[in-house]
């Protein structure tokens, strides 16, 4: 699958792991009893997967740092708004895709590529570090070109390992609708990968 080579970067487990210590549910009804302890738990459960997911929207360190702190900060302040009958992850991750998706309308994020021009070679050959190279631009180009919400979602799939139906939860589309656009997002990345696509 031509999209499984998306920046060549290892791909997330999914949301629905089992966390470690007290449900997510249990801390949320903390929280709202006014455990503030309890919502740092939350926070450093999930900050990794959110300052990964938001990079790969803004494409920005900083930016994507920033925005995963606004984003526990709202939902700190709408944790009353969260529906116990659903699973806090997906509910989170809505905000911050959100949140990210307003910023980078709202400015224009300047686009950094995922390996430095400067970094230390991986001890490849130089044609093999040619290719990825092209690789990955053809990658970006073929991203950056690719509509909202296309983009996001082959993201969020490809590169996070998140699920059609966690997609589907977190930007409030139909699961079908998602398949849809996976669907014409890899053949987007078949056609631009061109010999690279297998």
């Amino acid at each position: 699958m031509a999209a499984a080579a998306v920046a060549e970067a290892p791909r997330s487990r999914a949301v629905a792991q089992p966390p470690e210590g007290p449900d997510d549910l249990l801390l949320v009804e903390r929280v709202r009893a006014g455990d503030t302890e309890a919502f740092g738990t939350l926070a450093r459960r999930y900050s990794r997967r959110a300052l990964s997911v938001a990079y790969r929207v803004l494409e920005h360190p900083e930016d994507a740092e920033d925005l995963v702190q606004d984003a526990f900060m709202v939902a700190l302040e709408k944790i009353d708004t969260f529906r116990a009958d659903r699973a806090f992850a997906p509910w989170f991750f809505r905000i911050l895709i959100n949140r990210a998706l307003n910023a980078r309308k709202a400015r224009w994020v300047r686009r950094t590529s995922e390996i430095p021009a400067d970094a230390p070679a991986g001890g490849g050959t130089p044609e093999r570090e040619a290719e990825r190279a092209e690789l990955r631009e053809r990658v970006a180009a073929a991203l950056a070109v690719m509509a909202e919400p296309r983009r996001t979602i082959v993201k969020l799939y490809e590169l996070e390992g998140f699920s059609g139906p966690e997609i589907a939860e977190i930007l409030d589309l139909a699961t079908g609708t998602v398949r849809w656009h996976l669907f014409h997002a890899r053949s987007a990345l078949r056609e631009a990968l061109g010999s690279y696509a297998p």
